[in-house]
């Protein structure tokens, strides 16, 4: 299959960016990959430093399938070494340091969860560990002679922390190299990035330049903010929705979402044409028309992305069964209580808590109600013979027990 003209490359490549920098450079790359017939080496960095993808990572890996459906090499590098530094982007402090064995633990699960958007037949995974892992002392300083301090500092985190006083490890300036070095390893033609990574890309141009390399050039992705609308998606503020959650619970947390978000969400998390991000525009504009509506049909649109129509619809009926009709989902999961047991050993054994510490934490903020009364004792315990119970677990999380 050929190349599509650069022109067109360049609308489809530019749809939804922050920046490509520089834009010439890319189009001097496109139109030498037409005339030699070769596919550019487009990279994509993730840092494991978790195990779960969410739909705030699909604005960067929809990119990256961008590319690859343009006839271009996509490569994921994970970064199994450098999440041994933690990248401080965006974090006033040290970022906790991981094992190479943690890392490679979370890299597999992101690998696994990536696939609903990248086409895994013709993906590169590269672990940075293998060639990181063999510079020795010399190799380190012979890279870092390449950088200034001053250079560095300029990094906004660096300088906050710098003029806060608050202490910066030398490590820490290792990491944006250590991520650069795996542009020279690959030698990238490209390489993609949310905004906040910006620095660090900069600087894999920079150094390519050091290695007698074409500079990549470098294309930043927006960044999605989570279900509160505040911080941007994360797990760790509890604002996410998760690639591999149940249509059910992707369409309940997207219902969650502010009425402001509703456009970017269409722009960032569906992907929607141009046409139809204006008509939502205008709909928003329009008083006769509930914002709650919009959002049902963005809900579905983005439980269909992930699972199909049907699926979508499905998920809207019990989101209605649960939360307009008030009532309780009619397929929801049984136990059957064959001896006394606690209710967390219940939820537990059934998989709707991820462990005891979460059951005690939804216990201690009342999110755990038997029968429409809140549960506050975490020795709460079932007893055979207790008739028929409703456990509600959060908003959409149900479970009959039944002894």
């Amino acid at each position: 299959m050929g190349f599509l003209p650069v022109d067109d490359q360049l609308e489809i490549i530019s749809k939804g960016t922050e920046e490509v920098i520089p834009l010439q450079d890319l189009r001097h790359k496109l139109e030498s990959s037409i005339k030699n017939n070769k596919p550019l080496v487009v990279k994509l960095g993730c840092d494991p430093s978790r195990p779960d993808l969410h739909i705030g990572h699909s604005v960067v890996l929809q990119k990256l399938r961008d590319f690859q459906d343009l006839g271009h090499q996509a490569i994921l590098v994970i970064g199994d070494f450098t999440a041994m530094i933690g990248d401080p982007s965006e974090r006033n402090k040290t970022r906790p340091q991981l094992t190479l064995e943690e890392a490679k633990a979370n890299a597999e699960s992101y690998i696994e969860q990536s696939k609903v958007i990248l086409d895994v037949k013709t993906l590169k995974v590269l672990f940075n560990s293998t060639w990181l892992n063999k510079m020795n002392f010399s190799d380190v300083i012979n890279m870092s002679s390449k950088y200034t301090v001053a250079r560095m500092i300029e990094r906004d985190d660096f300088t906050k922390r710098f003029e806060s006083e608050i202490p910066i490890s030398m490590h820490e300036f290792l990491y944006p190299l250590a991520q650069a070095m795996d542009s020279v390893e690959i030698k990238s033609d490209v390489e993609l990035g949310g905004t906040d990574q910006k620095f660090n890309l900069l600087v894999g141009r920079d150094l390519q330049r050091e290695y007698d390399q074409e500079p990549q050039s470098i294309i930043t992705l927006p960044l999605l903010e989570g279900t509160d609308g505040i911080e941007k998606m994360s797990k760790s503020y509890d604002n996410y929705i998760a690639l591999d959650d149940s249509a059910q619970d992707m369409y309940g947390k997207l219902m969650s979402i502010n009425d402001s978000m509703i456009t970017k969400y269409y722009k960032l998390a569906v992907f929607a044409e141009k046409e139809k991000v204006l008509s939502i525009e205008e709909q928003l504009k329009d008083s006769s028309i509930n914002p709650r509506d919009i959002k049902r049909d963005l809900a579905k649109d983005l439980v269909e992305r992930y699972y199909d129509k049907e699926t979508a619809l499905e998920a809207e009926q019990a989101f209605d069964q649960i939360f307009v009709k008030k009532s309780i989902p009619d397929d929801m999961p049984i136990f059957q209580v064959k001896i006394d047991s606690n209710i967390l050993d219940i939820l537990l054994s059934e998989k709707l808590i991820a462990s005891k510490a979460e059951g005690k934490r939804l216990i201690g903020q009342n999110a755990i109600k038997i029968d429409g009364e809140v549960c506050s004792d975490i020795g709460y315990v079932v007893s055979k013979g207790c008739g028929e119970l409703i456990v509600k677990i959060g908003k959409r999380r149900f479970l009959k027990i039944s002894g």
